[in-house]
Order: C-alpha cells, then sequence, then structure tokens
C-alpha cells in the first residue's frame, strides 16, 4: 500500500529530477499508472475550478500542448503567454515578479524559460505550486518522469536497466534531468554516444561516479546498440552560436531501421526529431517514441493533480 504520506507529494515545487527520492517516484509512477486509465475513459473533472498558468518563453509543442491537455483533461482550465517578445519580462519585469503577479491569477503554473537556473527563481517565490517545463540547457524534470513511465511500461523494469544516449549529451536537459532520476535505481547501466564536442557534461558525469553508476562513453552508435533503451536527441540548433558547428554536428548519428535488425532494443526521442531517425525506424515495434508522447500526457495529469492535491 502507498503511503499516504506521499500523496500529494512531500513537495510544494517541481524544478529538478535531483530533488525526487525513489519512494516520490514509485508515487509518481503509480499515480500515472491510474491516470492512464482516467485518460483512457476520456478524463475527470477533478481539477474543475483549478486554472494553470502556462509560460512558455521559449519555443514547444509536446510539452505545452500535454500539459494544457492534461489540465483540460482533468476538468481544469488554462491561462497562457508564449514569447518573450510577448511578455512583460520583455519589458523589464523580473521572473520573480511575474510569478508573483501569475500566481494571483492562478492555481498552480509551468513555465519553460530559455535561462538555466529561471526554475529555481521561479519557485522560490511562486505563491502557487510551480513545475519546471524545461530552463534552457538545465532541467525538464517532467520530461525525465515520463521517459521512466515509458521504460517501466516498454522494459517492464527500472531496475537493472542499459540505456544508451545518443547526440546532444552537452546541451540535452532531457538526458541530463533522466540520468539523474536513473540514479535512484539499482544496477543502472550508461553507455553515451556523442561528438567530443558535445560528450555529456562533468556535472552529471561526477554524479555517475560519485554514485558509483556504470557508465562508457564512445563516438561509435554501433556499440551502443546492445543495451534495453537507445535514447536519440537531436542536435539543438539554438544552443550554438555558430550556426557552421551546428550544420556540422547535426546528423552525425541517424539511426536507422537497419541499426535494429535482430535487436529488441526500445527506441526513445523526446522529439522534435530532425533526421536522427530515419522514418524506416517507425514502424518497428520496439519504435516507442510516440507512445512516449501519450505517457506525457500522462505524467503531467499526475503531477497536475498530486500538486494540488487531488490525487
Amino acid at each position: 500500500m502507498l503511503s499516504t504520506s506521499k500523496m500529494p507529494l512531500p513537495f510544494r515545487h517541481l524544478t529538478s529530477t535531483k530533488q525526487l527520492t525513489r519512494a516520490d517516484t514509485d508515487a509518481i509512477l503509480q499515480v500515472a499508472g491510474e491516470m492512464e486509465k482516467v485518460l483512457g475513459k476520456g478524463g475527470d473533472d477533478r481539477l474543475r475550478g483549478k486554472l494553470l498558468g502556462s509560460l512558455f518563453y521559449e519555443p514547444s509543442t509536446r510539452t505545452r500542448l500535454s500539459f494544457e491537455t492534461a489540465m483540460q483533461r482533468l476538468g481544469g482550465d488554462i491561462v497562457t503567454a508564449d514569447g518573450l517578445q510577448f511578455s512583460s519580462m520583455y519589458k523589464g519585469e523580473t521572473i520573480e515578479d511575474t510569478m508573483m503577479v501569475v500566481g494571483q491569477y492562478t492555481d498552480i503554473i509551468c513555465m519553460r524559460h530559455p535561462e538555466q537556473g529561471s526554475a529555481d527563481r521561479a519557485a522560490a517565490v511562486c505563491p502557487v505550486p510551480f513545475i519546471n517545463a524545461g530552463d534552457g540547457p538545465g532541467q525538464h524534470p517532467t520530461q525525465a518522469l515520463l521517459d521512466l513511465f515509458t521504460i517501466e511500461k516498454e522494459c517492464k523494469k527500472l531496475d537493472g536497466i542499459h540505456i544508451t544516449m545518443v547526440g546532444d549529451l552537452k546541451f540535452g536537459r532531457t538526458v541530463h534531468s533522466l540520468s539523474f532520476l536513473l540514479g535512484l535505481y539499482k544496477d543502472v547501466r550508461f553507455t553515451l554516444v556523442s561528438p567530443k564536442e558535445l560528450m555529456m557534461p562533468p556535472k552529471v558525469t561526477s554524479f555517475f561516479e560519485e554514485k558509483k553508476i556504470s557508465f562508457a562513453q564512445t563516438e561509435k552508435l554501433e556499440e551502443g546498440l546492445d543495451a534495453d533503451i537507445v535514447y536519440m536527441t537531436r542536435v539543438q540548433k539554438e544552443r550554438f552560436e555558430e550556426v557552421k558547428q551546428y550544420e556540422a554536428l547535426k546528423l552525425k548519428y541517424v539511426l536507422t531501421a537497419e541499426h535494429l535488425k535482430g535487436r529488441k532494443i526500445v527506441v526513445l526521442h523526446p522529439l522534435p526529431r530532425v533526421g536522427e531517425i530515419a522514418p524506416d525506424v517507425d514502424p518497428l515495434p520496439n519504435a516507442a517514441y510516440f507512445r512516449q508522447v501519450r505517457n506525457g500526457v500522462v505524467m503531467r495529469m499526475a503531477l497536475l493533480a498530486m500538486l494540488l492535491g487531488k490525487a
């Protein structure tokens, strides 16, 4: 039986996967499983009368739409703002003041912002529950949680998995967040595939070393295909100062059906893809990235309900 002390969550704001314990993730995964059934029935009205402030100061499709879908599937409503150029921040307002204002209008806020650390600044003053929907190259905790839920569903386990992460490991907040989250589980192994220019940063590799988590680094995709999961990422154009460098690296790795021939390795991707997974992978049963998208709605339903005490 799940401890009631974890229902709702023992914290008010979600800014980083590093704040989560194994008990937290167990609780969240359980509620996500329940929300999958709720979504299958078209939703319910447990968040009727609640309002989500959806603030996206950096472009987003999946994260923004899934948050807004999740709120509406649970009977809540949304107010939204997107683009720095349309915000009070463009006029010079601080993140802190924006949170204090929007917190007067809404019951919960999710925010994406291009500045690393912006989520911590927002949460420090936010008068209502706050969820980090991505802070530059920093963290993306809800993506990591939906990835965790997907891995558990696809592999039927979390302890003992071997995951290969491919592509932009330097700037990829999704792989950073997921790495910290998987550190809560036993006997997890990592293979890190990237060009030298985009290797996993020390903040993650030092975490692996501190926790005695097994990891290997390579520039060859083929050396990572004996894992349970291959997690592909796009090279992010917006993180480069020089377009020339981006162009040289953007299609360094392209996963094809030929790579997966005879293998059961599950393929994940936070999307959008820009060519790093060939279309001939899409029909394969182990191509899980579109199932992963649906799991994003389920996970965000769970988090909204838990943070608002309606799980």
